[in-house]
């Protein structure tokens, strides 16, 4: 098969079977796509420690963009969220979440927490979070002075609500957030959340794949490969011959699972960028491993001066990580030498034509891509011949014929 045949495959491969490929940010199940977000942004926030300073200017910043949050100013507070409170939050688009010292001290903020992470998971709420002069580890361990003022709050409750309240406090601690002990002036950092906030409210659900069938069932066994309940740091491979749709199903993957992680990127076309043999492998690794980083921190002319950047920068940070066309182990070395180099919960996905290399990397997690069905393979062909998904009255035995006699790559 020609090169040109090998493209026009890859376009044809995974043709629409109405089937909406788009996923938003649940991790299990994906939210129904019917779901209507009638707030753009809530805040969820301790009074006491923001009203009057950060909490007027983030405001005032979302105005000045065109956003009105939806701001929870105490309002008929009882013993529990009422339906009011409960149906702003899982009505916003948006949460965020401010978390300062005092948050834990407070039953009805903890209460709002339990309730956004539960709309992160099962309606595909953005969550953003904010440590505003609190260390993201206190949060996450219940420690410091953040841990004594949690631990007030915790006394009397029953076992089942404190541990609702630790393991929301845990999760939200683990989405990468602003973090305000690291910036020298709370206006830019502002400017800079405000931003986030209008991008993802701009943001349109990518239709790039809606006119692919048959990645379901791939996108399905891998990610069942992928174990995304456990915490630990997964390499699996995609392998499969050229043309067959293994960048197709990558990307459809990644668009499926990125919201679920703190960082995440793609690499295509690693062959070209690394080519073998390579004149100047150090030149090239470090190359990668500033393309890589500049994709995860979504930043330009990111400064790697060592090869030891990538794990320094990544050892702690949960990530997806595609690699694309991967035919060399330097090519690995550069970018995903250890799983050591990522946080609990990352995952690497190693897209190659080579299952020798992925053994010999030490990836025993293997997903073979197989040849399309009879019918995947004869829909391709008619998409083609035809411009739609049946043979044309009159053609339907030699169009049966040509497709078998392709050996199911029709194109």
């Amino acid at each position: 098969m020609d090169s040109s045949c090998l493209l026009l495959h890859r376009k044809f491969r995974f043709r629409k079977r109405n089937i909406n490929m788009y996923s938003s940010l649940s991790p299990s199940p994906s939210p129904p796509l019917s779901h209507n977000w009638f707030h753009p942004v809530f805040l969820s926030f301790r009074g006491e420690d923001v009203r009057r300073g950060f909490l007027s200017h983030i405001h005032k910043e979302f105005q000045r963009k065109g956003v009105t949050p939806l701001i929870d100013h105490e309002m008929k507070r009882g013993g529990s969220i009422g339906p009011e409170l409960l149906h702003a939050i899982r009505g916003s688009k948006i949460a965020i979440i401010l978390l300062s010292r005092n948050y834990g001290s407070s039953k009805w903020c903890l209460d709002e927490l339990v309730e956004i992470m539960k709309c992160r998971e099962e309606l595909g709420q953005t969550v953003m979070t904010i440590f505003y002069d609190v260390d993201p580890s206190d949060v996450r361990k219940q420690k410091g002075d953040f841990g004594k003022a949690f631990r007030k709050t915790c006394v009397g409750r029953p076992k089942e609500v404190k541990q609702k309240w630790k393991l929301a406090l845990t999760s939200a601690a683990n989405i990468l957030g602003e973090d305000s002990r690291n910036w020298e002036n709370e206006a830019d950092m502002i400017i800079k959340i405000s931003k986030d906030v209008s991008d993802v409210l701009s943001f349109t659900p990518s239709k790039d794949f809606d006119e692919f069938v048959g990645t379901e069932v791939h996108t399905t066994a891998i990610t069942s490969l992928l174990q995304l309940d456990l915490e630990e740091v997964r390499m699996i491979g995609i392998w499969g011959p050229a043309g067959i749709g293994k960048t197709t199903i990558s990307r459809v993957l990644h668009n499926k699972l990125f919201h679920q992680f703190q960082l995440s990127a793609i690499m295509d076309n690693i062959k070209v960028r690394y080519p073998r043999p390579c004149h100047d492998e150090y030149s090239a690794k470090m190359q990668l491993q500033k393309e890589l980083l500049s994709q995860m921190f979504k930043q330009k002319d990111m400064v790697v001066p060592h090869l030891g950047v990538a794990q320094e920068r990544l050892k702690d940070k949960k990530v997806l990580l595609v690699l694309d066309d991967v035919d060399g182990l330097g090519q690995l070395d550069a970018m995903a030498k250890d799983i050591r180099w990522f946080g609990l919960g990352s995952r690497i996905i190693v897209v190659t034509q080579d299952l020798k290399l992925l053994k010999a990397h030490g990836i025993k997690d293997i997903y073979k891509v197989d040849f399309p069905t009879s019918d995947e393979a004869l829909e391709i062909f008619c998409m083609y011949a035809f411009g739609q998904k049946y043979p044309k009255v009159g053609f339907e035995q030699i169009a049966q014929m040509v497709t078998t006699l392709a050996g199911k790559l029709p194109l």
